[in-house]
């Protein structure tokens, strides 16, 4: 569905139809929808599902309060000396040209991270600058992301050139690696055929085992490798695992300098968050139990996202793995946005990873007491055009520095935490379905119509929906969907994803 079609498609919506449906919902008999769920649920039985199908079907509930966490993935780190091919290794475990691969040292100077999947196992896998020991200005930055990134992995691939060998730099490499404690996959790479193993053999020096001769760009050993990766790899990262009970945890995001520090000094009432310009020094979030509002939260100072002066080419991500751990962590997050200047591309890109993590999200918009009109009419503009794809979140108007509204960051927290919290019964969500494609059925594609047969909420924090159905449905017809459930059950502050599972009928 285009963009104009959707719009059509929308305007087709009228609000009194909005009102009709909250209406019938909300006059809905709980048990007549539970039953109507249950007959669509075993209507499911004459098409073909598949195992992974069965477990969500298996954890539908009527249960409003069951509460049900996506697991974090385990996290791969890529680690090794500049222009070994890691980059190149990682676009072949993705299968797609991601990481910028350039036949010059150094070309990776940011710490990356991708989702991948091999044989149905999900991973986060993580690519790094090249690691130098003694390592200088720019080069240290790299090095030292590279140490973060083993600390916050459940694995570790180590590259090495087969074609040059165990260099110093390599064997400094270990005994980094060592002292990490972490399982380490020793990977020889360039090797291209079979004249070249011995070339990997070699590198049984450095003490590390058995290498695994690969060469990421004609993608020999890649496929066994990966099948060696999913033996080492637990199923859930012990890195930033789930953790239950306790204060609700809050992460704090924005560019540097907009206030993170400052907000997070406020709230305690005291000077806890040093900070320091140079990029790098502070390697872990700082964690701090704040009261706020009668109620304690944990709240985590990330020290954001840096952009380097010096660069030229692009957005410097220096600490976004820490950034993407903390969120791991955290269950809601605050992205600070400062008033007094345009919102820029790199707040579009902190929410949009907020977005991707799947958290719920509140927008502070700091420094307002900076604010005079004319900077207020562009802002409104700014936040209209840019902004639009969250317009689902809280807003909050504060003052880090005076302290000036921090209180009425707590209503908007435990807003976005209740929606991120929340699960549809699935005989409500079932007749929610059902009036919703009644009044506007899916657009015919190649002379068929695709029909829901059965959605249930797989999970809640971040609210996960999935419907079973007999064709694809278009991205402007998922989003209504999603459109309308805000509209009916709100979740302000929390995205929602609505996933499909397209089945057919069983031959007979």
């Amino acid at each position: 569905m285009t963009d104009t079609e959707n719009d059509d498609f929308r305007a087709a919506d009228p609000a009194e139809a909005d009102d009709e449906l909250a209406t019938r919902l909300a006059d809905l008999d709980d048990d007549l929808a539970h039953q109507r769920a249950t007959a669509l649920r075993a209507g499911l039985d004459d098409y073909e599902l598949d195992e992974e199908d069965l477990d969500v079907l298996d954890a539908v509930t009527e249960d409003p309060d069951a509460i049900r966490y996506l697991p974090a993935l385990p996290v791969i780190a890529i680690v090794g000396r500049p222009n070994v091919g890691k980059s190149a290794l990682v676009n072949r475990i993705l299968g797609r040209r991601e990481a910028v691969v350039e036949d010059t040292p150094g070309v990776t100077r940011d710490r990356v991270s991708y989702k991948g999947e091999w044989n149905d196992r999900r991973f986060t896998l993580v690519d790094t600058g090249g690691w130098e020991p003694d390592a200088r200005g720019i080069d240290a930055s790299v090095a030292a992301q590279a140490e973060v990134a083993i600390d916050l992995s459940d694995l570790v691939l180590f590259v090495v050139d087969a074609t040059v060998g165990a260099t110093s730099t390599d064997e400094q490499v270990v005994r980094l690696l060592r002292k990490s404690g972490k399982p380490v996959l020793l990977l020889a790479n360039k090797v291209d055929d079979a004249r070249q193993e011995p070339e990997a053999a070699a590198l049984w020096s450095l003490g590390l085992g058995e290498p695994y001769p690969v060469s990421a760009l004609h993608g020999r050993g890649v496929a066994d490798l990966l099948d060696e990766i999913l033996k080492e790899l637990p199923l859930v990262s012990k890195v930033a695992k789930d953790e239950v009970g306790g204060p609700r945890r809050v992460a704090i995001l924005g560019r540097p300098n907009v206030g993170k520090s400052s907000l997070l000094n406020k709230a305690a009432g005291e000077e806890r968050v040093v900070v320091n310009e140079l990029a790098g020094t502070t390697r872990d979030p700082v964690d701090e139990q704040v009261e706020l509002g009668g109620k304690v939260w944990r709240f985590v100072d990330t020290a954001g996202i840096r952009r380097r002066v010096h660069l030229q080419q692009g957005a410097d991500f220096y600490a976004s793995l820490r950034t993407s751990a903390a969120l791991e962590k955290a269950e809601v997050a605050v992205v600070m946005l400062d008033v007094s200047q345009p919102l820029s591309e790199q707040d579009v890109r902190i929410i949009d990873l907020v977005l991707e993590s799947g958290r719920a999200l509140v927008l502070a918009f700091n420094k307002w007491d900076l604010l005079d009109d004319d900077r207020r009419r562009y802002l409104e503009r700014e936040i209209e055009q840019d902004l639009a794809h969250v317009s689902w979140a809280p807003r909050v108007n504060i003052s880090a520095r005076t302290g000036r509204h921090l209180e009425r960051l707590v209503p908007a927290l435990e807003l976005a935490l209740e929606s991120w919290d929340t699960r549809i019964p699935t005989g409500r969500f079932n007749a929610f379905l059902a009036e919703l494609t009644a009044a506007h059925p899916h657009p015919v594609r190649g002379g068929k119509q695709p029909r829901v047969l059965f959605g249930t909420q797989a999970s809640s924090r971040p609210p996960t929906f999935v419907l079973f159905t007999t064709g694809f449905l278009d991205a402007g017809y998922r989003r209504y969907i999603q459109r309308r459930l805000r509209e009916i059950h709100g979740f302000e502050g929390s995205p929602i994803f609505v996933n499909m599972r397209v089945r057919e009928k069983r031959k007979r």
